[in-house]
């Protein structure tokens, strides 16, 4: 999908499809509506006074132009109160053009900006570009015969904008979408790999293309490598799969001393049965998205290297799948952790963190300035935030202020989260350091609590993306499957951080 801006006025064009994005209302039209309303006679003023086109956020209708001349059709998309404008009404509103465009099979698709001084040119040329591209998305992988082939790509769209002193903001608009939406489309189409394919390899073969495009440092531990370092959490989980675990290390900058670090860390589980504490038959399947975590630091590593951001970007993660079998760890068991720490396990479903802790114990011995992991965590996350935000949880402010504001303009909301001493004494082990659940209660708290005690000394936040990370339908934007929730929000952040 390609993106252009093209300086004509838009009621002269003879576009397929021109998208006319309006407020709620029958208020006066922009200068831009007001001709194309002239060209179409006061079909638009005559459909929003009837009450068939109010205008409310994300709606659309398409309008026909049997005049020789002006665009074909003209789709107009609500925006909703002017009011309550902001950046992410605008994505949600440009990824129901984009349905819209591809249903009505155009092929392309033309677009006037809204006029607002609610929301700057480069962020609405971003938040478009971001809103169509993901809306489209499709992963057709896996169809054969005609289930293959896309249905009604928009291959094209255009700003068209007659004046040029917008021109500059709104190709860094482009260039910023771009960047951001295929990140996230590549963290969907690595999510979306179903585990007899997407395996640990699988994640270190993407690391290992991302270090080759971008000349970065790839390290990848295999088994062996794991039981020298003494990394008994990640050998633990991996102890009931046939499945090779991979520890995965990609490096921005890595002789670049000179620059401040900052480590990711991800989730990657593969593939979760639970294990021995095995989860229920029922949408178990959806289990493949448990290496969201993990994908979504790969997705930002390797944007951060096309990018060349002048950082030093530390991204891991650990893999493995988790199935029950005759070695599978069992509840009970003692591990010792790479931050030689020991906890007691009491439920091997609760594997995620136990990845994390080795992960960030490596990740510290990089002396970063801070440490951010991501993980499709607990189902009590998900109980208590719904799939409506990520809950955040950090022990710096600044660090987690900077985030908030990332996800802020991302729209990938977070919600923060509280990690009180109550939690760490709630998984304090009678037979070990800590055990790997608290029970029930405070369930995402008390797994965020277990990474924090292996974070300490270096500040650290962890998002917890259980009920983000995949949809079970498909909401604006978000298409059914992996979301591909993470990329955008770090990339925001990472840039702030280079200054960019």
């Amino acid at each position: 999908m390609e993106f252009y801006i093209a300086h004509r006025v838009a009621a002269e064009g003879d576009d397929p499809l021109l998208a006319l994005f309006l407020f709620e209302g029958d208020g006066l039209l922009g200068r831009e509506a007001a001709a194309l309303d002239e060209a179409l006679g006061g079909l638009v003023t005559r459909v929003r006074k009837s009450g068939e086109f109010p205008g409310k956020a994300r709606e659309t209708c398409v309008l026909h132009n049997a005049a020789a001349k002006g665009p074909r059709r003209v789709l107009l998309v609500g925006l909703g109160r002017e009011a309550d404008f902001a950046a992410e009404g605008f994505r949600r509103a440009a990824g129901a053009a984009g349905l819209a465009a591809r249903a009505t099979r155009a092929g392309e698709m033309s677009a006037v900006l809204p006029v607002t001084d609610r929301v700057p040119r480069e962020e609405l040329a971003s938040a478009l570009v971001e809103g169509v591209a993901l809306a489209t998305y499709e992963f057709r992988r896996h169809k054969t015969g005609e289930g293959a082939e896309e249905k009604g790509p928009v291959a094209r769209v255009t700003v068209v904008e007659e004046g040029r002193e917008g021109r500059v903001a709104i190709e860094k608009g482009f260039a910023l979408g771009r960047t951001l939406a295929e990140a996230a489309i590549w963290a969907r189409d690595v999510g979306n790999t179903p585990g007899n394919e997407g395996t640990p390899t699988f994640l270190a073969n993407r690391a290992k293309e991302i270090a080759e495009e971008s000349g970065m440092k790839l390290t990848v531990l295999e088994r062996a490598d794991m039981e020298v370092e003494g990394m008994g959490g990640v050998l633990g989980v991996a102890r009931g799969t046939l499945e090779p675990p991979k520890f995965i290390v990609l490096e921005h900058n890595p002789g670049r001393t000179d620059l401040p670090c900052i480590a990711l860390v991800g989730k990657g589980i593969t593939f979760d049965s639970g294990g021995i504490s095995i989860k229920p038959a029922e949408n178990m399947h959806e289990m493949k998205f448990d290496k969201c975590g993990g994908v979504a630091v790969l997705a930002t590593m390797r944007a951060a290297g096309r990018l060349r951001l002048p950082i030093r970007l530390v991204g891991i993660v650990p893999a493995t799948e988790n199935l029950p079998s005759g070695t599978a760890y069992k509840p009970g068991d003692v591990v010792r952790s790479l931050g030689g720490i020991t906890i007691e396990v009491l439920n091997t479903d609760a594997e995620g963190r136990m990845l994390l802790v080795d992960g960030i114990s490596y990740a510290k011995r990089y002396k970063p300035k801070c440490i951010v992991d991501l993980a499709t965590l607990t189902g009590a996350c998900q109980v208590a935030l719904g799939d409506a935000a990520s809950g955040l949880f950090a022990t710096d402010e600044a660090l987690a202020e900077a985030l908030q504001k990332a996800a802020g303009k991302s729209g990938e909301r977070v919600w923060r989260m509280p990690l009180y001493p109550d939690y760490t004494d709630q998984i304090r082990s009678d037979v070990a350091d800590f055990k790997n659940t608290g029970g029930r209660s405070a369930g995402a708290c008390t797994a965020a609590a277990l990474l924090q005690a292996h974070a300490e000394g270096t500040p650290w936040a962890h998002l917890d993306i259980a009920g983000t990370a995949w949809s079970n339908k498909d909401r604006d934007y978000l298409r059914k499957g992996a979301t591909g929730v993470g990329p955008r929000t770090l990339l925001r952040w990472l840039m702030e951080q280079a200054g960019k």
